[in-house]
């Protein structure tokens, strides 16, 4: 180190003591909505070079919210917010008929929840095609599921 110009710059001449000073500034980020997505500001008000303008999510939207929805209606019955899907489908002023359907994918089996949730369900997979009656056991929906799509995870 000692050959270093800069070093010699800092510490001054030979003998002279390094004094080493730590200033934090904090300045906090905003986080705003623009075009439908979440953006860091600067505190000027422009969006941060550095910062990742977009998160990208190979997932597909649609069966995330259905799948959200079913498995949030499944704990609010579960906990005895709500008595039955009617007074689900009353309360978020839905058709009977969807809630049941959307309700019915909590049994889909783990590994067909977990390929949904990171984009890996295959093209077959849909929510038109989920919403449609499938077997309950997990076994059958796997060897089964093939007029449904299913199994083309």
């Amino acid at each position: 180190m000692g050959g270093c110009p800069a070093w010699s710059e800092i510490c001054g001449p030979a003998g002279g003591r390094l004094v080493v000073e730590t200033v934090t500034v904090r300045v906090p980020p905003s986080i705003r909505t623009r075009g439908g997505r979440n953006v860091v500001l600067s505190p000027d008000g422009s969006v941060m070079p550095d910062a990742p303008r977009q998160v990208k999510t190979v997932a597909e939207p649609t069966l995330l919210k259905a799948l959200g929805r079913a498995f949030r209606w499944q704990k609010l019955l579960d906990a005895g917010t709500y008595a039955s899907i009617s007074d689900i489908a009353r309360a978020e002023k839905l058709d009977r008929t969807y809630v049941g359907d959307v309700l019915r994918l909590t049994l889909l089996p783990p590994w067909l929840v977990e390929a949904i949730m990171e984009g890996r369900q295959g093209e077959a997979v849909t929510l038109p095609v989920l919403m449609k009656p499938f077997e309950v056991e997990w076994v059958g929906q796997h060897i089964k599921g093939q007029p449904n799509g299913i199994s083309g995870c």
